[in-house]
């Protein structure tokens, strides 16, 4: 699902082609794409785009007349810059935001249609579709804390819940408690105030260096390789490869319909986290730690 530097690289594509110019039509090819009936889609052509902003990992477009569409790429939704009045043709074509320079094409890959589509209208109507998250990049040591500490959650699900920061998700949750040096599964109640401020700064720290990156990487072009594993990631999606920093196996355990990636020198003093399912299979034969690992691997 592309998430904060991911929304932030598309408004930064965006603002050049599409801001102070007026949307044209709007083609709709999936019936399940458009969530909202009121206002019409009908009423949008003809209005200009007065501001882009990124809410979560939404992406809206303001309106003439206090008007917002928003759009929730969730998994497989991908946004694509096209030349003007480009058909909606394949079946992962969703829609389409026609401009006078160009077209805007939202696409999603494979059968399980979770893109979506909004129209509001006022303020009011819009701050209903924000999950409330603080912004990362923007709230202070003191917010941070306050926010962290709110619920008693593991640091991985308190990052990538919506209600708690605004835009962080699987990818780089991994990354930023491995920059932190923390276990995904220390739980928020039991953390220390070294340990709070060093997760407020790998937090901005790591975000903020993927935003810069990948807007230099994209320059004036359009992002065509949103995907949530990327080159130069420390620890997500790189399961059994070397840990950048200590050279250990990335470690993976998956719970749900998710995972986490983490380092287990770096980030749990050696120890190998309970994989609920593969664990509950070995039972006895599950290795605790890195090294009982690494033994049974190299065998007697």
């Amino acid at each position: 699902m592309p998430e904060l530097p991911d929304i932030e690289l598309y408004l930064s594509a965006l603002r050049p082609r599409v801001l102070d110019r007026r949307l044209e039509a709007v083609r709709i090819a999936s019936p399940f794409l458009l969530r909202s009936v009121d206002p019409p889609v009908s009423s949008l052509p003809g209005r200009a785009v007065t501001g882009l902003r990124r809410l979560g990992k939404r992406i809206v477009f303001g309106l003439d007349g206090e008007y917002f569409v928003i759009l929730h790429l969730m998994i497989a939704g991908r946004l694509w810059w096209k030349r003007p009045g480009s058909p909606l043709r394949a079946r992962r074509d969703l829609a389409a935001f026609d401009f006078p320079n160009g077209t805007l094409l939202l696409t999603e890959a494979g059968t399980k249609h979770r893109a979506s589509l909004h129209v509001v209208r006022g303020a009011d109507a819009l701050a209903a579709h924000d999950p409330g998250g603080i912004e990362p990049l923007e709230a202070g040591l003191a917010a941070f804390r306050a926010a962290l500490t709110r619920e008693n959650h593991t640091l991985k699900r308190a990052l990538t819940d919506p209600t708690v920061f605004s835009g962080i998700g699987n990818a780089y949750s991994d990354e930023i408690l491995h920059a932190a040096r923390l276990s995904p599964l220390q739980l928020t109640a039991n953390l220390a105030d070294s340990e709070i401020a060093r997760l407020h700064e790998a937090t901005r720290r790591i975000l903020t260096a993927w935003v810069e990156g990948l807007r230099a990487e994209t320059g004036e072009g359009w992002p065509e390789k949103v995907t949530a594993f990327r080159e130069g990631m420390a620890v997500h999606g790189r399961y059994r490869q070397p840990c950048p920093v200590c050279g250990s196996p990335v470690q993976r355990i998956r719970y749900a319909s998710t995972e986490a990636n983490y380092c287990a020198r770096c980030q749990t003093g050696g120890r190998l986290l309970a994989d609920r399912a593969l664990s509950r299979l070995l039972k006895e034969d599950w290795p605790r730690s890195l090294e009982e690992m690494e033994a049974r691997e190299r065998g007697p």
